[in-house]
């Protein structure tokens, strides 16, 4: 099997995922049009996922969630999905209380070690 060689540099997809931040407070009035900024953002980079940074989101409550549940949506509509960046500890225990489940940017995942651990071992022996 053979093929032509391209003139230029390859095609390389980025690995970096366009990043939303979000700020607080969030109100009611502004969810729509993150939603409809979301759906946009995804359209026009193509990106599989969108981080979103939540760390100036301002206290969590329920309209948060709210928010956070839309953009998912919208976004697995959109064929992507949505990875949250930097969440409280609040905003983490509030997801998991009204059961959304997330992917967090830098989080083990379930069974791996995080980053920086060693597993301990017996005296005498390598560690892993």
């Amino acid at each position: 099997m053979s093929w032509a060689s391209r003139a230029g540099l390859p095609i390389v997809e980025s690995t970096t995922p366009p990043v939303f931040t979000l700020t607080g407070p969030v109100t009611r009035p502004r969810v729509a049009g993150l939603v409809d900024d979301v759906r946009a953002l995804l359209d026009a980079t193509g990106a599989p996922v969108v981080v979103c940074d939540v760390a100036g989101i301002g206290p969590p409550g329920l309209v948060a969630v709210d928010l956070l549940a839309r953009l998912q949506l919208a976004a697995r509509r959109a064929g992507g999905h949505i990875r949250l960046r930097a969440p409280d500890a609040a905003l983490r225990a509030l997801l998991d209380l009204v059961g959304l489940r997330f992917e967090v940017e830098r989080e083990a995942e379930e069974g791996e070690p995080a980053r920086g651990v060693e597993v301990e071992v017996e005296p005498g022996e390598a560690a892993v």
